[in-house]
C-alpha cells in the first residue's frame, strides 16, 4: 500500500539507499519459489529498517516473523560486532531457505533461528533486547508486546509492521475481521502505555516506532 502519489513515491525510493545485491537475489527467489511473496518487507522499507538499526547499533535484536529472512538481514546490518539477532517463525519449511541467505550475507553466525510459536519461545530467550521487530500474526501483536516489554532495555525500540493494515484501521470494522480488530487494539495499546513513546510512520502498510522510556 502506498500513501504517496506514485510519481512522488518513485522519487522517494530512487533517492534512498539502493537495495544490496544479495537482497535482490533473495527477493527474486522468494517470488519464484515461495507462497505469498508480498510478505517481504521490500527494498524501501528494508532500507528504513537498516537505517534504524544502524542508528540504534543494537547488541541484541528480536524479530517476530522471519518469512524468507529479508528484514532479518536488513536489521542485522546495524548489529554490534558481537551482537546477535534472534528471529522466530512458525514455518519450519522456510528454515533452510533462510539459512542459505543468512550464511551468504556474512551475518550468519550472528543470526539465531527459532522455529515454533513465538508465545512459547520468547520467554525461553534469556536476553534483553535493544531492538524488536514485530511482523507476525496480527491477532497476537498485543500478546507479543506484553511478553517483550520487560525484556526491552531502557531506550530500546519496538518496530511494529502493518499497523495501518491496508487502510482498514480507518474503515468501519467488520465484527468478523479479527485481524483488523487486533491491529486497532494494538495501536491503542502503544498509544496509551506509559512505559513507551510512539510514533506511527505512514511507510508502506504502516510502521510504528515505540521507544521504551
Amino acid at each position: 500500500m502506498h500513501f504517496l502519489p506514485e510519481k512522488l513515491d518513485d522519487y522517494v525510493v530512487s533517492h534512498s539507499e539502493t537495495e544490496p545485491e544479495l537482497l535482490q537475489q533473495l527477493t527474486r527467489e522468494t517470488y519464484q519459489k515461495i507462497l505469498q511473496p508480498i510478505m517481504l518487507s521490500g527494498p524501501y522499507q528494508g532500507r528504513v529498517l537498516s537505517m534504524i538499526s544502524k542508528l540504534i547499533n543494537p547488541k541484541n535484536i528480536l524479530e517476530l516473523g522471519t518469512f524468507t529472512g529479508y528484514a532479518t538481514l536488513c536489521l542485522a546490518e546495524g548489529l554490534q560486532g558481537e551482537g546477535k539477532i534472534h528471529t522466530i517463525d512458525i514455518n519450519e519449511e522456510l528454515e533452510d531457505f533462510q539459512r542459505r541467505y543468512f550464511d551468504k550475507s556474512g551475518y550468519g553466525e550472528q543470526i539465531i533461528q527459532h522455529v515454533g510459536n513465538a508465545l512459547d519461545i520468547i520467554p525461553q530467550i534469556n536476553v534483553s533486547f535493544d531492538l524488536v521487530f514485530i511482523d507476525a500474526d496480527k491477532p497476537n501483536y498485543s500478546n507479543y508486546f506484553h511478553l517483550i516489554i520487560d525484556k526491552l532495555n531502557p531506550g530500546g525500540v519496538i518496530l511494529s509492521d502493518n499497523v495501518l493494515w491496508h487502510g482498514k484501521v480507518v474503515e468501519k470494522l467488520n465484527p468478523k475481521d479479527i485481524s483488523t480488530k487486533a491491529v486497532l487494539d494494538y495501536n491503542r495499546l502503544l498509544k496509551n502505555d506509559s512505559r513507551i513513546e510512539t510514533v506511527v510512520l505512514p511507510i508502506r502498510d504502516g510502521l510504528t516506532i515505540s521507544r521504551k522510556k
